[in-house]
């Protein structure tokens, strides 16, 4: 029996609460929030015990691993207490705000033999490993151009209530939205080494981009594009696409399904036709011991035991995993900073901003002086 403590009652800490107190191999021994109230009713209710000191919670022992499901700011210093306790560890995303910080933490973890995981859950959907599948097997021939997009009704007014409308606490939507576009980015088809053309646009929020879209590079030539928007009411809820295009065909990616076009039959999978295959997620997902908002979920933090139980300290979703995506957002925010100077270092010229309204063909004449 895993002995574990949840630390974090927000969205993601009520949600990990239900599914580990629900596994039949996990004991849950305590839960931390600096909220009283909500740690006190917890308490009443549940009879867990509570704290709302995270150190209290590490320092009290018998422990095995911890969920840390708090903002992103103190994602850094509870993953390095955890870890000096030699307790595995299962953190939220994004992993680090500081990239840097992500990959002591890792290369900490590994020295140690802990089990270590980050909960981009998306890895875990069927639809998604099964693209992941056929993309390392070159169905898609050689991989020549990707685009990830991620869309969702998070802030449609002004507001500033919450952690993620702030810079300061690891929130906006490049970190809370973008970033598990570009983890399936990594998980798919590898890491680019440079973005450039980024925008970082603030629809209502004040402290923080609402959209992101930017240009991904690869080292091997290959390129990408991001589109990220938490400000889009025309999805109900969260939505992350993967469309690849390769010398043998396209695929796009979904967690309903996964789309694929051929152009020349693939040698060794009989059940691929040229053309258009449609592969259903209900047919790539397996069953689940308790659901929760979706599979996905349930089935990270199953991967995150059953790794402890053998031992396994390579998982899906893995602390070196999430620094690659942590480095890429790095990276994003720079080039951000740059396009904005640039944009203000503009010749005479390039400064003269086209009206609107006015007609085509006096736009374009506008342009090309």
């Amino acid at each position: 029996m895993i002995r574990l403590a949840l630390i974090g009652l927000g969205k993601m800490g009520i949600s990990h609460l239900a599914i580990v107190n629900s596994h039949p191999d996990v004991r849950l021994v305590a839960v931390c929030d600096t909220n009283a109230y909500v740690s006190s009713t917890l308490n009443k209710y549940t009879g867990i015990k509570v704290f709302t000191d995270y150190r209290q919670v590490l320092a009290a022992g018998n422990l095995d691993a911890v969920i840390i499901a708090t903002p992103p700011r103190f994602h850094g210093e509870m993953v390095r207490a955890a870890l000096d306790q030699h307790l595995h560890v299962f953190c939220e995303k994004p992993f680090c705000l500081n990239a840097d910080e992500g990959a002591e933490l890792a290369a900490l973890a590994k020295d140690r033999g802990l089990v270590n995981q980050v909960g981009y859950h998306c890895r875990f959907v069927g639809a998604f490993k099964e693209a992941k599948r056929l993309v390392t097997a070159g169905t898609l021939g050689r991989v020549h151009h990707v685009r990830a997009e991620s869309y969702g009704p998070v802030v449609l007014r002004p507001k500033g209530a919450s952690w993620r409308a702030q810079r300061t606490e690891g929130g906006g939507c490049l970190y809370d939205y973008a970033s598990h576009a570009i983890d399936l980015v990594t998980y798919l088809v590898g890491t680019p080494d440079r973005v450039s053309g980024t925008v970082l646009n603030r629809i209502f929020s004040q402290d923080v981009e609402d959209e992101v879209y930017t240009t991904l590079y690869f080292p091997d030539g290959m390129t990408g594009q991001l589109s990220s928007n938490w400000s889009d009411e025309s999805y109900r809820k969260l939505s992350t696409k993967m469309t690849i295009w390769g010398t043998n065909g396209r695929l796009t990616v979904d967690r309903q399904e996964v789309q694929l076009f051929l152009r020349d039959n693939v040698v060794g999978n009989p059940a691929l036709k040229l053309g258009w295959n449609v592969l259903y997620t209900t047919e790539l997902t397996d069953e689940v011991w308790y659901y929760l908002r979706g599979e996905e979920y349930s089935a990270q933090i199953d991967h995150f035991i059953r790794c402890i139980e053998t031992k396994q300290t390579e998982t899906i979703s893995s602390f070196a995993s999430a620094v690659e995506t942590d480095q890429i957002v790095s990276m994003i925010v720079e080039d951000s900073g740059v396009a904005r100077n640039s944009a203000t270092k503009r010749g005479p010229h390039q400064e003269r901003a086209v009206p609107r309204k006015k007609g085509i063909f006096r736009r374009v004449r506008a342009l090309l002086a």
